[in-house]
């Protein structure tokens, strides 16, 4: 009992792994973890059987290098179920409820007001931030404090903010009024055009948005005026 019990929490750290960093292939979730290779993969065989992850090429934007690209495990809608709220429900029915009786404007004018609070505390940890830390670097901050899992990265063109976790995912695969007010946000905040890439809504492992790099440093002195 107690080994077994050993592995559901192991694996448990896998999935959470995967939710935090994203796709991952099992090299990286071998280091992470400090697992064995053998070990590793026993956990991901029994994780994939379960239907809580599944393996696909890893995704590479831009310039492709040769060789086979990468496996790497991503989480399912089951999986992810894990972590999702329970209000999903309920919330895809008032939706449904508010375009059957109001029409599909009013559902982008929910998200656009549902995001306007949100952006305005974001705008404000933006202004406050560090010199030494770019806007994309405070906004997946301060999305990580509610709950997106979100970190920035350099990308060849600029930085691409990502958020490994979508706390109302289901709902936004309904209604994708929502993402599309959350990416015209991020631009409002950064300063500049900016252009998803994927989302978990959709089916992508994370939600991947392009900041470009000319504008990155506009956007910084606008953070900090």
């Amino acid at each position: 009992m107690k080994n077994a019990d050993a592995d559901s929490s192991t694996r448990q750290r896998v999935a959470s792994s995967i939710l935090e960093y994203g796709p991952s292939t099992a090299a990286a979730l071998a280091e992470r973890l400090d697992l064995t290779a053998a070990a590793i993969r026993r956990h991901l065989d029994v994780l994939t059987e379960q239907g809580q992850i599944e393996a696909r090429e890893q995704r590479v934007y831009g310039h492709r290098g040769r060789g086979r690209p990468a496996k790497v495990f991503v989480l399912t809608d089951a999986g992810r179920q894990e972590f999702y709220a329970a209000y999903d429900e309920l919330a895809i029915s008032a939706l449904d409820y508010l375009r059957e009786h109001a029409g599909p404007d009013a559902v982008a004018a929910f998200a656009e007001a549902r995001i306007a609070e949100t952006e305005q505390r974001y705008a404000r940890i933006l202004a406050q931030s560090g010199p030494d830390v770019t806007p994309a670097e405070a906004l997946a901050a301060a999305l990580s404090d509610d709950g997106y899992v979100a970190a920035s990265r350099p990308a060849g063109t600029g930085e691409q903010l990502c958020q490994h976790h979508c706390p109302v995912a289901h709902v936004a695969e309904r209604f994708p009024e929502l993402c599309e007010a959350e990416t015209r946000a991020f631009a409002r905040l950064l300063g500049v055009h900016v252009q998803r890439l994927a989302t978990i809504a959709h089916g992508d492992g994370v939600c991947t948005t392009h900041i470009p790099k000319a504008t990155t440093e506009t956007a910084t002195e606008r953070s900090h005026s």
